[in-house]
């Protein structure tokens, strides 16, 4: 991937996808102006915040915060429920396709990433910024699919009418699964110690929830030491 000359933003929840995304273009030169973190009301809303903020600050990238507090008003449940207990997957569970689809909608919130974008695409025209990078992947657009290729292309085609600078979504972790995302980070050198991928709101990750197996598998697979990281370290 060559720099661009053109101005960048990234949208950073703190997980391994959309940090590595934005240190991967932060290392190709590209001038990436600010982060979002979004704040909606999850759970781990105060892990995700912070963290972002001290990746931000490794990579000398300025943070901020946008709130969205009409998320509220939604049904809470899931990620927008302190109390409902979310599904922890083992291996087998996690790789199945039933069962996938079942964690998936448990913690789906309607149409957050395409509220996330527009509100970014906003942010980005006003400070005529041209680039949204977000950590868009293979492994999870099986069942999340707005992570998917299909969605990146339309929202793009949305946005070069929508916008007067006609933002553009880039995720260069598009094609790759997490084990190739962490393959990535280390080439990268990241700092995986500063992420929170967990869904809950521990002091450590979880290590149980979905999106703590996902990393810590790949992980594990790289060959990536996982001490201190999760409360739950096991891999079954």
């Amino acid at each position: 991937m060559k720099p661009s000359t053109e101005k960048a933003m990234a949208l950073l929840s703190s997980g391994l996808d959309s940090a590595v995304s934005m240190a991967w273009i932060h290392s190709e030169g590209s001038k990436i102006q600010t982060a979002l973190t979004f704040d909606y009301g999850q759970r781990a809303k105060s892990q995700e915040i912070q963290h972002a903020h001290s990746i931000c600050n490794f990579y000398g990238i300025r943070h901020e915060v946008i709130t969205l507090p009409w998320f509220s008003t939604f049904e809470s449940k899931g990620l927008l429920s302190t109390t409902e207990k979310l599904a922890q997957p083992n291996l087998e569970t996690l790789n199945h396709p039933v069962a996938s689809l079942k964690s998936a909608a448990q913690v789906w919130v309607p149409n957050r990433n395409g509220v996330f974008l527009e509100v970014a695409a906003s942010i980005a025209e006003s400070r005529n910024i041209n680039r949204i990078i977000v950590g868009f992947n293979a492994e999870e657009a099986v069942t999340f699919p707005d992570n998917s290729a299909s969605y990146l292309n339309a929202i793009n085609k949305s946005l070069a009418l929508s916008t007067a600078n006609q933002v553009k979504i880039e995720s260069p972790t598009l094609q790759m699964n997490k084990n190739e995302i962490v393959a990535l980070g280390n080439s990268l050198m990241f700092p995986f110690h500063l992420l929170w991928s967990c869904y809950e709101a521990n002091d450590t990750m979880c290590g149980s929830c979905e999106s703590c197996m996902r990393l810590k598998r790949a992980l594990i697979q790289n060959g990536n030491s996982i001490d201190g990281l999760f409360i739950n370290t096991t891999l079954n």
